[in-house]
């Protein structure tokens, strides 16, 4: 297991993805988080409160707001999710009008790749049995339910949690009023940790239930037989009474009942058979016989869990303008939302992020549930905040006065990165020890290969196709790898090729070179295969040159 490389209790301040790419992997046992939904509006802390002076603005564009790097890796490393932003954006590579009669959202593509360099990241820090909660509303819930998916894997989504954060007061003319949020709930894998919520019993349904009592408390009585076989005893009678067809006696564990009605019971309860199980618990005034005659287990409510909590929760609210919590910060959940998540998917002790975490709720929950905490924050008061926040939950924390460590300084990784695929971030790929040859950019390719297999009798205007030979308008053909990424193939221009978009598709992550051209040929779809071998061997050539030039010798 790697080794973490950031203390408990930091508080980073600046883009989270300077802090995210710096930790070491499979570092962090739980990630929930709030970040922007795409609201497409600007977000401002209440004046005069403890947040004044925050704000952010939830509108994305593509020229802004995503940086190239962060698409060619995508696209090389993770085709599913360059395949969804460019689906929603109506075609990363075509005009403005082209992608708008496609439907295509330059918004929403702009989130979501803002959203999925951070969440490739979420997915490398987390531990094996590791768990993220995502935070959003129904703008872009759906787009980012395809993302996580793209991300982690459809398998290790768990559930689609609908948060009714108030109830409706304000009518909508032309619609249903909107009253949730939605809260992402993916595992890392099968082995996440989980733990079960339950919610207190309301009082009407207490008065019901349990409504007799005995010396050990409230009770309700339940079946004392069960379905399953066991030993022959099970099916004997007792004090006259015999189980019904099927079915055995099957009393409750020891440590099922009240503690001072385990104490009634002998010492070997355990030990015993069902039949003088039931015995004991009659002689310690633990069984209800009904007016027929039929023996009842007591359930008692002191050692009922609760009501099972689902993935709708309408028991905790938003907080309110004048509630206890306010700090006025525009987007501000409550911590008993948080502190729920915290208790569901980690243990005491683990370490818990928020690369989104504003005034704090998730550290602050974290801390008083006695787990480590790390959080990220763009905003200057962030700090403050937190501080304050800790000081107004004192009484609350394991620890009466928790030392905040705020820091602008990204770590530094010491984990083995050698398997990773480049950090998506432009500052980090200009500074890069790496020679200029391996960080040409996709652009940068396209047009060195679009020279090398340029078609002759066509004064360049046409590009030959390596795969099958046809001569095409640049627009028609596709930036691939001649060895194929699974095999182990880099991702530098002396390993790339232009091909047709029919080849792009059947060559895959699959075919090599030669074994698309049979393809081709076994298909029917081989053009001239003379000029296909011809386009990859300029193209090897003028590689090889781009390589020596760049590399200064």
């Amino acid at each position: 297991m790697p080794s973490r490389n950031f203390a408990n209790r930091t508080l980073f301040k600046g883009d989270n993805i300077d802090f995210l790419r710096g930790m070491n992997g499979e570092t962090v046992d739980l990630i929930a988080t709030d970040p922007p939904f795409n609201k497409n509006r600007e977000f401002n802390a209440t004046p005069g409160s403890l947040s004044q002076g925050a704000k952010f603005q939830d509108r994305w564009s593509w020229e802004r707001d995503v940086q190239e790097p962060w698409m060619d890796e995508i696209k090389d490393e993770h085709p599913q999710v360059h395949a969804l932003i460019d689906y929603v954006f109506g075609g990363i590579d075509n005009d403005a009008k082209t992608r708008r009669s496609r439907g295509g959202r330059e918004d929403m593509a702009a989130f979501l790749a803002f959203m999925a360099v951070r969440i490739l990241h979420m997915r490398r820090i987390l531990k094996p049995t590791g768990s993220i909660y995502l935070h959003c509303d129904p703008t872009a819930s759906h787009y980012l339910k395809a993302l996580m998916d793209a991300v982690f894997g459809d398998r290790n989504f768990r559930n689609e949690i609908v948060w009714q954060r108030t109830g409706t007061k304000t009518l909508a003319s032309t619609r249903y009023p909107r009253d949730h949020d939605i809260i992402l709930y993916y595992v890392k894998s099968d082995v996440a940790v989980w733990n079960q919520p339950y919610m207190p019993y309301d009082e009407a349904y207490v008065a019901s239930t349990y409504r007799r009592e005995d010396k050990y408390g409230k009770y309700k009585t339940s079946d004392l037989t069960g379905g399953k076989a066991g030993s022959e005893a099970s099916y004997k009678p007792f004090k006259g009474v015999l189980p019904s067809a099927g079915r055995g006696w099957a009393p409750p564990r020891r440590d099922k009942l009240p503690i001072a009605a385990r104490a009634a019971l002998p010492d070997n309860y355990e030990q015993l058979s069902q039949l003088d199980k039931c015995y004991a618990l009659d002689d310690a005034g633990l069984i209800y016989w009904s007016r027929n005659g039929k023996p009842q287990a007591k359930t008692y409510l002191s050692e009922a869990k609760g009501r099972i909590v689902g993935d709708i929760i309408f028991d905790i609210t938003a907080i309110g303008a004048s509630g206890k919590e306010r700090t006025g910060y525009p987007t501000q959940k409550p911590l008993a939302l948080y502190e729920r998540i915290i208790k569901a998917s980690s243990n005491e002790g683990d370490m818990v992020l928020d690369p989104f975490c504003g005034c704090a709720t998730t550290p602050i929950a974290a801390e008083r549930l006695g787990r480590q905490w790390v959080g990220m924050d763009l905003w200057d008061g962030a700090y403050e905040i937190v501080k304050r926040r800790m000081e107004d939950n004192r009484q609350m924390l394991a620890q009466p006065n928790p030392q905040i460590i705020y820091t602008e300084s990204p770590p530094v990784r010491t984990d083995d990165s050698s398997g990773d695929s480049a950090v998506f971030d432009l500052d980090f790929i200009e500074q890069s020890p790496k020679p200029r040859w391996q960080k040409l950019s996709h652009k940068e390719m396209r047009a060195i290969l679009e020279e090398a297999q340029a078609s002759s009798w066509s004064d360049g205007k046409l590009i030959d196709c390596g795969g099958c030979g046809r001569s095409l308008e640049s627009a028609s053909m596709e930036l691939d790898h001649i060895t194929p990424r699974s095999d182990g193939g880099e991702n530098y221009i002396t390993n790339r090729i232009l091909l047709c978009r029919p080849c792009n598709s059947r060559k895959s992550n699959i075919l090599t070179m030669s074994g698309l051209r049979r393809v081709n040929k076994r298909e029917k779809w081989m053009k001239d295969e003379s000029v296909a071998i011809a386009a990859q061997e300029r193209a090897n050539n003028k590689a090889r040159q781009i390589r020596r030039e760049m590399s200064g010798y």
